[in-house]
């Protein structure tokens, strides 16, 4: 800013500042202001509906009431069939639980879980659920695949999540059954960590992450007393599940991440996620997380945002090809999102098709 005289009615100069020349970046027409009045807008909706929507939801749901999580070891291929009866036990007394609370939703999806032919390595029917749940042969598989999930992903949604999981699992199985060899794959739902909701401010930073990554990491360890060191490890990430595997990623030990409709993980290139396994990347062409904008940002000592965007040169994943799926489409049947999420898990990696 530039001091320069100017006289006054006395005729003694004084002085007045005069503003320095117009930022051409900084204009009202430029992208960096556009860009900076949409973050801004976006925030600001969000919080909005944050402090209207989560405390009158909250208040017209009260905490289901759910028996504490079984207490078991740590699993092994000994035990697996032990620790699949104690959880089948405790979903089907929250089951009881909740519907002697009212709550006919939650009882079902419990109920749902305490079937014989389910197979969960931990379940918490306590406030929004968790629940670690095996598909396939986890005694035998040399090919492991573990889902993380994004927001909104309760007990009461589990089945959607649940799904994607299953469509993996038959994919995997059909490309064992056309080699003509034994299925040896499993794949696990992990629904190990509170879920951000979609509409909320949780969504937006990297809180939920921090709390979920040391699980996360505990789980992976636990897995390996079970599959042994030599089983290859596939960590499949979506939306906000990404934030948790980015939190996660350093030192784990998994062979591959890989990281499908993503809002950034926290990380700005792949060497920041400090980790020895491949990084693969990938967003459907109708992926509405394409318009979320990739920045960290700074608000009230909370940092917003997630940073570079996987899919982007610049971040140095292995980009693949995921269709012309939206948001919830990775793992959607005959999709080409599944078909190389599969190659993926079973270490085809040259048959990956990239984007």
């Amino acid at each position: 800013m530039e001091l320069r005289g100017k006289p006054n009615a006395a005729g003694r100069t004084t002085s007045v500042a005069q503003a320095p020349p117009p930022d051409p970046d900084l204009e009202p027409s430029s992208p960096s202001v556009r860009f900076l009045r949409r973050l801004c807008r976006t925030l600001l909706a969000a919080l909005i509906t944050a402090a209207v929507v989560v405390p009158v939801s909250a208040a017209a749901r009260p905490r289901i009431p759910a028996p504490a999580p079984a207490a078991l070891a740590p699993p092994t291929t000994a035990t697996l069939d032990k620790a699949y009866a104690a959880n089948r036990a405790n979903a089907e007394e929250a089951s009881r639980m909740a519907a002697g609370h009212g709550d006919r939703t939650r009882a079902a999806a419990d109920r749902a879980m305490a079937a014989p032919t389910r197979h969960f390595l931990s379940f918490d029917g306590r406030g929004q659920g968790l629940a670690v749940e095996v598909l396939g042969d986890l005694a035998h598989a040399d090919r492991v695949a573990v889902l993380v999930p994004g927001s909104d992903t309760t007990l009461e949604t589990y089945g959607r999540f649940r799904a994607g999981a299953g469509a993996l699992q038959d994919r995997l199985d059909s490309s064992d059954r056309r080699h003509g060899s034994a299925p040896r794959t499993s794949v696990i739902a992990w629904l190990g960590y509170e879920t951000p909701g979609t509409v909320s401010t949780t969504v937006l930073t990297t809180g939920r992450a921090e709390d979920a990554a040391p699980r996360l990491k505990g789980f992976i360890r636990e897995l390996r007393g079970v599959v042994g060191e030599k089983a290859h490890v596939s960590l499949l990430c979506h939306s906000y599940g990404t934030v948790v595997c980015g939190r996660a990623a350093r030192g784990l030990d998994v062979d591959d991440i890989a990281l499908i409709g993503s809002p950034g993980t926290g990380a700005d290139s792949v060497p920041a996620l400090r980790t020895s396994a491949r990084i693969w990347a990938a967003r459907g062409a109708d992926d509405w997380i394409v318009n979320v904008p990739h920045v960290h940002a700074d608000l009230f000592g909370t940092t917003v945002g997630f940073g570079a965007d996987p899919v982007s040169p610049a971040f140095g994943a292995r980009v693949f090809a995921a269709g012309t799926g939206g948001h919830s489409d990775y793992f959607k049947p005959g999709s080409v999102s599944l078909d190389n999420l599969a190659r993926i898990v079973l270490g085809d990696t040259s048959e990956v098709t990239r984007a």
